[in-house]
């Protein structure tokens, strides 16, 4: 079997290849630990490979689709976020970890892998990457935003430069692809859209793996805890899939209900390992680790939910 076979091949049982990398990551620490100083390049590479297959025409789209990005946007990853942080703010709530958790997933981007997931899915992943684009480049300021309304969580302190570092590898990764696909191959064939998503999904598998660094110590040591972190994980993630799916199907936004959820349950929490400081941190470290499971479950278990229609 030569390496587009296989590429091919693990596209085809994408669905199965991520819950063993979420397995590796859990059974295998030491391996774990090694790859996490890894994850921005590897998340700016997973972008490089989504760009590459979409192209900058059906990427970025018309400037009616990037304005309807920035209006979903708007509402998602500014408004809703805002409007609990004000909340939390007006109530003097303190910064428990949980509390943060919620805060920290509603003004978050969307993850790199949520095109290859919504792919996985049934739906073309244009829209999922304009929303990735644009919602990571909106994120330095939806975070100050939601961080001044809150300042219980960060206590003054900047974030900005972290965050623009990251958002720079990131949009780096997708400016190269775009650029690459419009100087290599304009049109790709089927087979080879394929093997581009069996190595964007081999790429994922090795990602969990490093984002489950802090999950099979405390496996060991801590199973009550992380069981508890697990569940209340999984209930945002999918939760908030599921509601956002049930909003807006039969809106005009109903035939991307799919997609749009996905993003609102699948944000970047990872980002914020580099981006806040190590004592705000450290208390949502398990919770980060325990996000990753339900994200990267998302194309084996929310079909019904989130999953596009069989085509007639």
């Amino acid at each position: 079997m030569g390496l587009t076979d296989f590429l091919v091949a693990a596209a085809g049982l994408g669905r199965w290849v991520l819950p063993v990398g979420l397995a590796t990551g859990v059974l295998m620490p030491g391996t774990a630990a090694i790859l996490k100083p890894w994850l921005p390049e590897m998340a700016a590479a997973l972008l490089f490979m989504s760009a590459f297959r979409i192209g900058i025409r059906q990427g970025i789209g018309s400037v009616r689709d990037l304005g309807r990005t920035v209006a979903i946007l708007a509402v998602m990853q500014f408004a809703v976020p805002a409007a609990t942080a004000g909340g939390l703010g007006a109530l003097s709530v303190p910064a428990t970890p949980a509390i943060a958790a919620v805060l920290l997933v509603l003004a978050g981007s969307s993850i790199s892998g949520a095109p290859n997931i919504c792919a996985l899915l049934g739906h073309h992943p244009a829209l999922a990457l304009r929303l990735l684009l644009v919602g990571t480049a909106l994120l330095p300021m939806s975070v100050l935003a939601v961080f001044a309304l809150w300042p219980a969580l960060m206590g003054g302190r900047d974030v900005l430069p972290p965050v623009l570092r990251l958002m720079a590898a990131i949009l780096g990764g997708g400016t190269a692809g775009f650029a690459l696909r419009a100087a290599v191959e304009r049109q790709l064939t089927p087979r080879r859209i394929a093997a581009i998503d069996g190595a964007s999904i081999v790429l994922l598998a090795v990602m969990v793996v490093g984002l489950m660094a802090e999950v099979g110590p405390a496996l060991r040591d801590r199973p009550a805890t992380l069981a508890g972190w697990l569940a209340f994980a999984c209930a945002l993630n999918f939760g908030l899939q599921i509601v956002t799916a049930r909003a807006l199907r039969g809106t005009v936004l109903g035939p991307d209900a799919g997609t749009i959820a996905v993003i609102a349950g699948n944000r970047n929490v990872a980002l914020f390992l580099i981006a806040l400081p190590e004592d705000v941190i450290a208390p949502l470290l398990i919770f980060i680790g325990c996000y990753q499971i339900p994200m990267f479950l998302t194309p084996l278990l929310m079909g019904r939910f989130v999953g596009a229609a069989p085509r007639p």
